[in-house]
């Protein structure tokens, strides 16, 4: 084959594999071979309707196989992929849709006024809606744009299977981050970047033909993406694909379709094993649990070994596809709070200011190198420029130190460093104790203004239902576990948390609620 890209996968696995299950939607079903077929029509319709390699077609709307379809579509024919957050406002889809340049709009039915909105006055020259379970909403968008059914494109082209020239140097998707300042950067991810990833995940997290991955993280996001749906779909499991996480729903699906992959952040497990039905519901068939974004507390990881299960955890970006490392299931215990080893394929350092390597157990900039590595940002050379040392190694931003044994520890976003009275705080080290509280559900330390010191740390804190938590519990709780300079000034009890699509908690929100 000519195509070495994603754009050839789901063929490829056609001939292997033509009558198993790929995705899994609700009460729908579409084996390889299906599967197939759909991404070759609906290939074909993008070309009849003049996409060429290179040229950008963007999706907005929540897990469906209609994103699969359209990335893979996408990939053979060379085009790149630009998957949109639903949360997102009109005016930043327009600043996504525009800063692509994409062509074509892929989106949910019930998405339809925001994609209105959205893509006006945007290179867009048509949208393509996507049934879903929700009712759509009135498609008032301006007359001269070609507005289509998307089911009706794919069975109005032809099945024949194309094979363009697709190396894995060709970009594939662009992924737009959520900076803090500034417009959001697109990172391009290439098609050697997805599949070095995915060859990651299969070396170090054991996937296996007969996975059955749920997805109840949105795959607009990398790491839903890259660490559970395209390893998965490589080996030939199956994906069941949720549209939006909800807790006892998601117990109920893992003893319908025995489950045996799931994904998602210490929430998402915290909310689990805190329903109702989770001492109830057969979770037997569960073995991979992988988790990212910070530790898991330890009460939740008692819960799950109760129940004959540990999690892999790990620490990526959007711009590493998304694996920088990963900690086996047997460590999470003994190097509880690790973010793990460096993945497979992938070299991980920590560097002073300087850019000299620091010793095991000194605080420094974590850098990542490997293929899985993003090469530049889309169409901001001055970015690209500057993360990058010695056009080798990808500067984080985040802070963090190896033990004697190169496990990584992460201590902060380097822009979330607090600053007081010239000591350096990590606020991760801070939320870990605080999170070692029963009564507490979740907890962001954020750096606000002080007169005498510059900056002090102040914890934003949610109770769990049914427990009592005041302010003087946690300063107590901290006493004896912490640097007096660490402990909290202020603390804050909330009644939830502002969180991202993936269940990241804002602290650029927290900072701008609770900063007087």
């Amino acid at each position: 084959m000519h195509n070495q890209g994603l754009g050839s996968w789901i063929h490829r696995r056609r001939i292997k594999s033509a009558d198993q299950t790929a995705l899994i939607s609700g009460d729908d079903r579409l084996s390889y071979g299906e599967f197939a077929e759909r991404v070759d029509r609906l290939a074909n319709a993008f070309d009849a309707r003049g996409i060429r390699s290179g040229d950008r077609v963007a999706y907005l709307g929540e897990n469906h196989p209609a994103f699969l379809e359209t990335l893979f579509a996408c990939g053979v024919l060379g085009a790149i992929f630009v998957p949109l957050n639903t949360r997102l406002a009109a005016p930043e889809i327009a600043f996504a849709l525009t800063d692509s340049g994409s062509r074509i709009l892929v989106h949910a039915a019930s998405l339809t006024d925001l994609a209105v909105r959205g893509s006006a006055g945007t290179q867009v020259v048509q949208r393509m809606r996507v049934a879903d379970a929700a009712v759509p909403t009135a498609d008032t968008g301006p007359t001269g744009l070609l507005v289509e059914d998307l089911d009706a494109v794919i069975l109005g082209a032809p099945a024949t299977h194309r094979d363009e020239n697709v190396s894995l140097d060709d970009p594939a998707l662009i992924l737009y981050t959520s900076g803090t300042t500034g417009q959001p950067k697109g990172a391009l991810l290439t098609h050697g970047n997805m599949t070095w990833n995915s060859f990651n995940v299969l070396v170090d997290y054991d996937f296996v033909s007969s996975d059955v991955a749920l997805m109840i993280a949105p795959m607009f996001h990398v790491a839903s993406l890259g660490m559970g749906v395209l390893p998965t779909l490589l080996k030939g499991g199956s994906v069941v694909l949720e549209p939006r996480f909800e807790p006892g729903r998601t117990l109920h699906l893992i003893e319908q379709h025995h489950a045996t992959v799931i994904s998602g952040v210490p929430t998402t497990y915290q909310l689990l094993c805190e329903h109702p039905d989770w001492d109830s519901t057969d979770i037997s068939s569960l073995h991979k649990l992988t988790c990212g974004g910070s530790a898991v507390p330890v009460r939740v990881l008692e819960a799950y070994e109760k129940r004959g299960l540990a999690f892999s955890g790990g620490y990526g970006l959007t711009e590493t596809a998304p694996g920088a490392t990963s900690l086996a299931p047997h460590k999470s215990r003994e190097k509880a709070g690790s973010a793990g080893l460096p993945h497979f394929f992938t070299d991980v350092r920590i560097v002073d200011e300087t850019g000299t390597e620091v010793p095991d157990g000194e605080v420094g900039e974590i850098q990542i190198s490997g293929p899985n590595v993003i090469r530049e940002y889309w169409n901001r050379a001055e970015a690209t420029a500057d993360s990058y040392a010695g056009n080798v190694w990808f500067r984080s931003g985040d802070m963090g130190y190896t033990d004697e044994h190169g496990y990584l520890f992460i201590s902060d976003r380097l822009k979330d460093m607090i600053i007081s009275g010239g000591e350096n705080i990590y606020p991760a080290e801070i939320e870990l104790a605080i999170s070692e509280l029963e009564a507490v559900a979740s907890v962001a330390v954020i750096g606000v203004p002080d007169e005498k010191w510059g900056e002090v740390p102040c914890a934003v804190v949610t109770v769990r239902d049914g427990f009592n938590l005041e302010a003087d519990d946690i300063q107590a709780h901290l006493g004896d576990r912490l640097a007096r300079y660490k402990i909290p000034k202020r603390v804050v009890i909330v009644a939830e948390m502002p969180r991202t699509a993936s269940g990241k908690i804002r602290k650029a929100d927290l900072r701008q609620e609770h900063a007087s």
